[in-house]
């Protein structure tokens, strides 16, 4: 005989579990029951593409037996009669600390004593940020309170990640059930996770992002080493690791760009990664296409801001406001764009937002589809669990979630969430109040309109006027409030119950007397005033995407043309000098022509009459456009790169092209002796890190001498080898015998046969060695900030001994007193105009340094190593010309063709020549001037700055602004939640900037 019940009535109905205890004893008798359930005449969605209706869903021990329009209910099942609700399979949320112990975050400071060494104890990895070792499901604890807030949004399973450290161990797939853990397990090692953030470890090295880069790579190549050579060292994190890989590897990034980062270190160690995002991938979206990168993608949306007050409102970034704005549709576009992405609740504080975020989600732009898409089958096959959940078919386990209507309805309530078998009541079908009343308040009448949705109902009264009011149900009880009239400010406050379909009860006026009331029903809501209803918030107003997302970004990028300046003075700085009256053809890219009286058909013109051309400015020492300058935890760190941290939304890249710079060496800083390699990039805004790079460029790394590396400037006793300068040299010495001993055991083993390689262990490779062998062989050149001559000269001295040169001294304000050796040993120089007495190592600086050593032949550039000098690099330049009598054109090469000398970039740019790069700069004043500003900066002959552009740049964005104002006062006015402004910290960084464990910050000079 069969059990019919209805579905509100199936109080406490479990179907059991297939994952039963075997092995557990019991205390008491034993009740093993089938587990079989049949839910009959509901719509069932068995898969994002897939309804069934009138259909039923048969589940035995916890597992779907059948499913289908013509499933014969077996006797002896519970029938659960489903009439009138949707099934669909329980969402899977594939990033998850669901079960996990609390990360704490290592509380160390700049004054903290340093910590080099792990302090793990036991055949583990050098470094605590890497513990593959670790098992989530050794550390997984069944939690009911985070079940059951989980399963009220329509979770049903979820990948449990410990979210500590940068190789974090593999991750476990477990129902939200509410059993022993044996019971939830359902893949105990379902992926590995991986991420740049060093979590809860306390040991220094890495202490910035390109740090983490660089552990992560070596840490692939060590798991390498290790599992080719089984004997060499016993190594449990590297055994870990290279197993973990075995699984979908999971990499948790801050931001769009880390998603670019994160996919260069997968591409380099062949891995795919699924990337877990923060939300504003839609803003670099051709990029984050390109990586293929499959996405898990958060729905915590930023509040609008509080902007009531016009001074608070300056204080939030046109960035933030547009952010604020486009979040939501950040799903839909990566759905539009074809990118496979997955949904998770893992940034929402409150996971009650997760159902309405997604459901906005949909109202801009993305499909009902795509997002049960992206809740249940993506997820599963990314995690390749598809045989277990993420749809409905015959053998999967029986989690789903019955919803009183469409999922993504504003309106529908999820009434049950099955985990396993097991039914967990969410909450009731609300009773459906909407309708038109006769509203009769002692002898008046009105009527009385109740819409919205039907458990947020609104209230309209309807007299001469039509006012809103509030309306709340709890129960059979009823609350109104409402004024009497648009102009009134009194409340009229009613409270009552319900009797059948009518209202009644007693109220108070604003006279403070007492009255009957009483609403009668007329006629309920009809489906047209439900549409209408729904109407309401379904129109939606998604910004404009702009490149880069930020101040002085536009929708559509500068394109090269072909362009000819006429009639202008053009500084060649080639031996034709400067020309007056003539004209510079940019095609292509490139420079076609300088000389007079050119033409072009189909080239735009530019009257260049009074007007300066000169190539570019190159700044030889910047620290532009970086997620951070120093890896200063150890004395060497050749490993680390900038360009695994070039910020390309940096906005100091379009301040300096206003000020004609158009090309950066963005170096490490000056923390240690061996610092890390360099970016050189030209400033193309608006493009992405990647295509900032300087094509083919040679590699520079940053050495450094002084104050900085020897750790004058600590305020603890620092542990950190060197603290003298005489240490500074034993370890240039240290670091450059060792890279020769690697390179010469590497070339010992490649002499080798391939048969004697096959029984010969390999070097272990080891990427900071690889760079100095590389600086030994003359592929990667140095750029060595100093200031004091003596250990100038010890530089010198090492490198000669060492077998290397010294491409640059940098700073090198004591230039003037070693110029003859810097010429004899072939190095150049990249100095301040006039700097001095911001420390004790530069008490001897003197403004006529450049031009001394210039005269000596050394080549001689001026350098900024700060962002508002960039911009003015023209006027130090032209410093040289006061102090010491160099003529014009020879302090223009100085922040020209001289660091293009230095960088190995003279055949490309630093002059106007046919053939070079059209980096080239109009200027309206003479370029050494205090009066010269650009009018057009062109990088590869597109015109990244234009001055009349940027004018009218400035009158959007205030628009916009406005327009963004407007529309979070009007977000506010309806109830929105808002966030307070906040004071934005500047990203200004310069050589002697240490980050520290990510919320400090040491700045010297």
């Amino acid at each position: 005989m069969k059990k019919i019940l209805t579905i509100a009535a199936c109080l406490a109905l479990g179907a059991g579990s297939a994952m039963a205890q075997e092995t557990f004893p019991r205390n008491g008798v034993y009740d093993e029951r089938p587990g079989l359930v049949a839910l009959t005449n509901a719509t069932i969605h068995t898969d994002y593409k897939t309804t069934l209706n009138n259909a039923t869903l048969l589940i035995r021990n916890g597992k779907v037996e059948a499913v289908g329009t013509n499933v014969k209910v077996p006797a002896g099942a519970v029938v659960v009669d489903a009439k009138g609700k949707h099934i669909y399979p329980g969402f899977v949320d594939m990033y998850s600390s669901y079960g996990m112990p609390e990360v704490k975050r290592a509380q160390r400071g700049w004054g903290s004593a340093p910590q080099m060494e792990s302090t793990k104890q036991g055949a583990y990895n050098w470094n605590q940020a890497i513990h593959p070792e670790t098992n989530a499901v050794e550390l997984f604890k069944a939690d009911k309170k985070q079940a059951e807030e989980l399963r009220k949004q329509g979770f049903g399973t979820v990948l449990a990640i410990h979210p500590d450290g940068i190789a974090r161990g593999t991750a476990a797939l477990v129902t939200l059930a509410d059993k022993r853990e044996n019971e939830v397990v359902i893949l105990d090692k379902a992926a590995g996770a991986l991420s740049f953030d060093k979590g809860s470890s306390t040991q220094d090295y890495p202490n910035s992002m390109m740090g983490s880069v660089a552990l992560l790579r070596q840490t692939y190549l060590d798991a390498q080493w290790n599992a080719q050579n089984p004997g060499r060292e016993q190594n449990i994190s590297l055994k870990a690791f290279t197993d973990a890989n075995r699984f979908p590897q999971l990499f948790e990034v801050e931001d769009k760009l880390g998603v670019l980062r994160a996919d260069k270190v997968g591409d380099e160690f062949k891995t795919q990664y699924i990337i877990k995002t923060n939300g504003d991938e839609y803003q670099m979206l051709k990029e984050v296409k390109a990586t293929n990168a499959p996405l898990i993608v958060s729905v915590n949306y930023p509040d609008a801001y509080n902007v009531e007050d016009p001074y608070d409102a300056r204080r939030v970034s046109l960035e933030a406001m547009k952010h604020w704005e486009m979040a939501p549709a950040n799903a839909g576009i990566l759905a539009n764009a074809g990118i496979t992405f997955a949904f998770t609740a893992s940034d929402l504080k409150d996971k009650k937002e997760f159902l309405p975020n997604v459901r906005k989600a949909i109202k801009y732009g993305l499909s009902e589809e795509e997002a049960l898409k992206a809740l249940t089958v993506t997820p599963a096959k990314l995690l390749k669990a598809e045989n277990l959940v993420g749809t409905l078919n015959e053998g999967k386990l029986a989690n789903f979630i019955v919803t009183s209507g469409n999922l993504f309805s504003d309106d529908n309530i999820i009434l049950e969430n099955w985990v396993q078998g097991d039914r967990y009541k969410i909450t009731e079908v609300p009773s459906d109040y909407r309708g038109i009343y006769t509203l009769k308040i002692g002898e008046t009448s009105k009527k009385l309109k109740i819409a919205g949705t039907a458990d947020k109902p609104e209230l309209s009264v309807i007299g001469q006027d039509t006012v809103k009011g509030k309306i709340t149900f709890n129960g059979n009880l009823v609350t109104l409030s409402f004024t009497d009239g648009k102009d009134k400010k009194e409340t009229i406050r009613l409270s009552g119950w319900l009797a059948d379909k009518n209202l009644q009860g007693e109220g108070q006026l604003p006279d403070a007397s007492t009255v009957k009331w009483s609403a009668t029903f007329s006629e309920a809501m009809t489906e047209q005033d439900k549409k209408e209803t729904a109407r309401k918030t379904e129109k939606v107003d998604v910004g404009q995407l702009i490149y880069p997302f930020r101040a002085y970004g536009a929708a559509e990028l500068p394109k090269q043309e072909t362009i000819l300046i006429k009639n202008a003075t053009v500084w060649t700085n080639e031996k034709d000098g400067k020309l007056e009256n003539a004209d510079v053809l940019l095609k292509n890219g490139k420079i076609s022509k300088v000389g007079k009286n050119l033409s072009e058909s189909g080239a735009k013109v530019i009257d260049g009459t009074g007007k300066h051309v000169t190539p570019g400015i190159i700044d030889e020492h910047s620290h532009i456009a970086l997620n951070g300058v120093n890896e200063g935890t150890q004395a060497v760190t050749a490993e680390v790169r900038m360009q695994d941290v070039v910020n390309s939304d940096d906005i100091n890249i379009y301040r300096q092209l206003a000020g004609g710079v158009t090309t950066s060496q963005l170096l490490h800083g000056s923390a240690n002796p061996v610092g890390g390699q360099s970016a050189i990039i030209k400033l193309r805004w608006g493009k992405s890190p990647q295509d900032l790079l300087v094509e083919n460029a040679d590699g520079f790394i940053k050495f450094a001498l002084g104050e900085n590396v020897k750790q004058s400037n600590r305020n603890n006793a620092s542990e950190r080898f060197p603290q003298s300068r005489m240490g500074v040299e034993q370890v240039y010495v240290d670091a450059f015998t060792r890279a020769k001993e690697y390179e010469q055991a590497w070339k010992n083993y490649n002499k080798l046969s391939k048969r004697q390689q096959s029984k010969t262990a390999a070097p272990r490779r080891d990427l900071e060695l690889d760079a100095l062998v590389e600086i030994l062989n003359g592929k990667r050149f140095i750029t060595c900030h100093s200031y004091v001559q003596s250990e100038i000269n010890m530089m010198i001295k090492v490198a000669d001994q060492m077998g290397f040169k010294v491409n640059t001294f940098t700073h090198i304000l004591e230039g003037y007193k070693v110029a003859d050796k810097m010429k004899e040993h072939g190095a150049g120089g990249s100095t301040f105009a006039d700097w001095w007495a911001y420390k004790m190592e530069v008490k001897d600086a003197i403004p006529q340094n450049a031009g001394i050593m210039n005269q000596l032949g050394v080549v001689t550039a001026i350098n900024s190593d700060d962002a508002e000098m960039a911009r003015r690099l023209n006027q130090e330049a032209a410093k040289s010309v006061k102090y010491t009598g160099m003529s014009e054109e020879e302090a223009l090469k100085m922040v020209t063709l001289n660091p293009a000398k230095l960088l190995h970039l003279d055949n490309r740019m630093g002059s106007l020549k046919a053939g070079k790069d059209a980096d080239v700069v109009l200027w309206n004043n003479h370029p050494l001037s205090i009066y010269a500003r650009p009018e057009k900066t062109f990088v590869d002959g597109v015109a990244y700055y234009d001055a009349e552009r940027d004018a009218q740049l400035q009158q959007d964005m205030e628009k916009e602004r406005m327009r963004l104002i407007q529309k979070m006062l009007t977000a506010k006015a309806g109830g929105a939640k808002t966030q307070a402004p906040t004071n934005r910290k500047a990203s200004v960084l310069h050589c002697e900037d240490v980050e520290h464990h990510e919320e400090e910050s040491y700045l010297a000079y």
